[in-house]
């Protein structure tokens, strides 16, 4: 940050966007951990790999980078996304709400299946959070208690009520975000005492089971869809390509009748003056058609060293 002059955020996307530029080596890393190896036959493979992802969650989710090491991992094993709430500052329901619409707006853009993670299960039960996102009343009973207790806040005379946009709000949400609720497992636990732990790992391997159902079906879809589309569009560019240097390859003015009969004069007709035409006319043909199987099937080196530049340049921004 100091060399590069960058505050918090330019500080964590850019250090995101390199730490992307070697998801290779990465996921090699992972999948070498995760497999048997014969030369230690004692030595277990790992069975979970837990990637924390700290500092804003925009910056993981609605950035390039972010979707980058996403797709990357759920390409090469089931991956599930657990989002760590502080249970004892989401006990009321504007709080509740806001992390809600955050962890739908996370389920939308993924499409991975995800685990909602209450965490300090110690210092606050988290019940009260399950029973909201399952029964809309006990929801509403508890969001008519803050509105009396003036928690939106309000004008003196008001009988805390506070102005009634934010119980209008959280209603509308409850009520648009009961849908999503179904596709969430929800889990207490508590990273100091270890309780809820085992449940969590339940929950991941059922998640785990979804994913290969539901999820991977769908990712192997848009790949292929992906994979498709720039191939179209590299034999897009090749024909465009192709024509271009046919129209615009050089022309030959067409020789007067009386240089005709002059050259025809000066030289005699020579059959290899015809065989050296023919063979240059098919060494072009045979370049420009080794060229268009070359835009064909295209470069993974460049792409890769073209994605690299733009993280470069984008960096310190």
């Amino acid at each position: 940050m100091k060399q590069y002059n960058l505050g918090p955020n330019g500080g964590i996307l850019t250090s995101l966007n390199l730490f992307a530029t070697k998801v290779d080596q990465i996921l090699g890393l992972l999948e070498k951990r995760t497999t048997p190896d014969p030369a230690q036959p004692d030595r277990k493979p790992i069975k979970n790999i837990l990637v924390d992802t700290p500092g804003q969650i925009e910056v993981f989710v609605w950035s390039a980078s972010g979707t980058i090491l996403l797709e990357s991992l759920a390409s090469s094993f089931p991956t599930v996304i657990a989002y760590i709430i502080d249970t004892p500052r989401t006990s009321s329901t504007s709080t509740f709400m806001s992390n809600m619409l955050y962890a739908c707006s996370i389920l939308y853009k993924t499409k991975l299946p995800m685990i909602l993670v209450f965490n300090k299960a110690d210092v606050k039960d988290p019940s009260f959070a399950k029973e909201w996102m399952t029964d809309y009343d006990a929801f509403q009973e508890a969001l008519q208690a803050d509105e009396n207790g003036n928690a939106f806040g309000g004008m003196e005379g008001e009988g805390g009520m506070g102005s009634g946009y934010m119980g209008s709000l959280l209603n509308s949400m409850s009520l648009m975000l009961e849908e999503f609720y179904s596709h969430l497992s929800v889990v207490g636990v508590s990273s100091m005492t270890g309780q809820g732990i085992d449940e969590f790992f339940e929950a991941v391997a059922e998640k785990a089971e979804e994913f290969k159902r539901d999820y991977q079906p769908e990712l192997e879809k848009r790949r292929a869809d992906r994979e498709e589309e720039k191939k179209k569009a590299r034999e897009r560019e090749v024909e465009k390509m192709m024509k271009g240097m046919a129209l615009g390859g050089p022309s030959k003015a067409a020789p007067k009748v009386g240089d005709v009969r002059d050259e025809d004069e000066d030289e005699p007709f020579s059959d290899g003056d015809d065989d050296s035409d023919e063979d240059e006319g098919e060494g072009r043909g045979e370049s420009l058609q080794s060229r268009y199987q070359a835009a064909l099937q295209g470069d993974e080196d460049l792409e890769d060293a073209s994605f690299a530049k733009y993280l470069h340049t984008q960096g310190p921004q």
